[in-house]
């Protein structure tokens, strides 16, 4: 059995991946920002101090690194962009340069990073290879990678998982899209030919374990199902799982009146993107498609 360590324990992945490695047997420390609610066995950190109890960390074999300030929250302001960037940035190369001062160091860093990273690339296909973005998140995974260095220069396999939306119960898209479909009045976003990396929470669990347990994988790797939708096709999916109609359309300059620069970025930036290195490694998906997801998310959890 191994012993992990997490950041970010308490977000939707985090909470996932705790509790899937927990009933195989797994040791798991927290490493969380909170002294005070800090259990005897939980690391604590403090990214405005830049500090962190390495010491706790002696012996753990897998650091999973999921922290990172939410980018869909609320309006991009330029103090909204600075922390969204800084909880990334400072906080990775905080833990990297810890665990890359180790006696007895992890043998593996997952360190979280997105598909944002290839920024708006239309229909384009997408794999680990191709280059990055021009737009804030494919800067600020740009950042967050390079954060990760430390650990790569003590000889320290790192992994860049690069998630797409995770398709759950409490998940962004899910969250933030549920009630329109349900009432009836959801749609596409703009002509709806964007489209949408998505992954459902059981395999991106599984894919960050898989991740871990397999050494010939560093470096980046998509973690996103294997059936590239568009937007359309979401909506699509969504009403047939709903039973609702999705006749609607949403222009992008409504979505620019209500949410600024974030909304138009999640809702209309193309990121067609492959999960080539998971499946050159022989990974298999549990949901291979987004209604087999979708339906899984929406109506099995709360069957449940």
């Amino acid at each position: 059995m191994a012993r992990y360590a997490i950041t970010g324990s308490s977000g939707l992945i985090g909470e996932a991946l705790i509790a899937s490695l927990a009933a195989d047997g797994h040791t798991v420390q927290r490493v969380v920002r909170d002294g005070s609610k800090a259990g005897p066995d939980d690391v604590v950190w403090d990214l405005s101090a830049r500090s962190i109890q390495a010491e706790k960390l002696e012996g753990v074999d897998v650091v999973v690194h999921l922290a990172g300030e939410p980018i869909g929250d609320s309006r991009w302001t330029d103090e909204t962009k600075r922390r969204i960037r800084d909880s990334r940035e400072v906080g990775t190369r905080l833990i990297a340069e810890a665990i890359a001062g180790l006696s007895s160091g992890p043998k593996v860093f997952l360190s979280s990073s997105a598909v944002g990273y290839y920024g708006d690339r239309g229909d384009e296909l997408l794999t680990e290879d191709s280059s990055a973005g021009d737009d804030f998140l494919a800067e600020v995974c740009v950042a967050w990678e390079a954060a990760a260095q430390p650990a790569v220069d003590a000889g320290i396999r790192t992994i860049h998982p690069r998630t797409g939306v995770v398709i759950a119960e409490g998940g962004p898209l899910i969250e933030k899209i549920d009630l329109p479909f349900r009432l009836g009045v959801g749609g596409r976003v703009g002509n709806g030919y964007q489209y949408v990396p998505w992954i459902s929470l059981v395999d991106e669990v599984r894919a960050l374990r898989f991740l871990a347990e397999h050494d010939e994988l560093s470096g980046p790797v998509n973690l996103v199902g294997p059936e590239p939708v568009t937007n359309r096709e979401l909506t699509k999916a969504l009403g047939q799982v709903l039973r609702r109609p999705t006749v609607l359309l949403i222009p992008p300059f409504a979505i620019r009146l209500l949410y600024g620069e974030m909304g138009v970025t999640l809702a209309t930036v193309s990121n067609r993107v492959l999960p080539q290195r998971l499946l050159d490694a022989g990974f298999t998906f549990t949901h291979t498609t987004l209604v087999s997801a979708l339906e899984a998310a929406l109506l099995d959890e709360r069957a449940a």
